[in-house]
């Protein structure tokens, strides 16, 4: 009898372990940095905006240029040329907040750029984390990069580098 309760629980143990999860993790912020190709698209990404919030600085220094220069000749100014010079303040405000919309609202070019130039790398990055995830059996991968906590990781589940090795890049 003990030795059948004995082969019972060997095979429970055995089941349990053949069904057992398996979780892994990956830091796709290092994967990214040892990727040229994203390093390249978020220079460019960078370029751009500085160009663009430089193009909107000066449009805003216009408009307080034009605001000084009413507001020291406002006494000296008729009721309509007062009027004109407030309208033409308020045109290149106007004008100077719908580029930054256009450039840096939530369908902005930037945001198109971004998803042009980024997207296509991170798809990569799914897809090989989803191959290394069927291949090695691995119920849930997390990814450290975020906001997720983990209050330690074992680097031997880490696979960072078996992404980048899946995608052609060595480390």
């Amino acid at each position: 009898m003990k030795k059948l309760a004995l082969i019972g629980f060997i095979f429970a143990i055995s089941v349990a372990v053949s069904t057992a999860q398996k979780y892994a993790y990956v830091d796709t912020e290092y994967i990214l940095n040892n990727i040229p190709t994203y390093k390249s698209a978020q220079s460019q990404l960078d370029k751009l905006s500085a160009d663009w919030e430089k193009e909107i600085s000066e449009m805003y220094t216009e408009v307080e240029r034009l605001y000084k220069a009413y507001q020291n000749d406002a006494v000296l100014l008729t009721q309509e040329m007062k009027k004109q010079r407030e309208d033409e303040i308020v045109n290149k405000e106007k004008a100077a907040k719908d580029l930054q919309s256009k450039y840096f609202g939530p369908e902005g070019e930037l945001f198109k750029k971004r998803q042009e130039l980024i997207k296509p790398i991170q798809d990569e990055i799914y897809n090989a984390v989803k191959e290394l995830a069927v291949d090695g059996n691995y119920a849930v991968i997390f990814d450290t990069a975020g906001s997720l906590s983990m209050l330690y990781t074992n680097p031997r589940y880490d696979l960072s580098d078996d992404v980048l090795k899946k995608l052609g890049y060595q480390n």
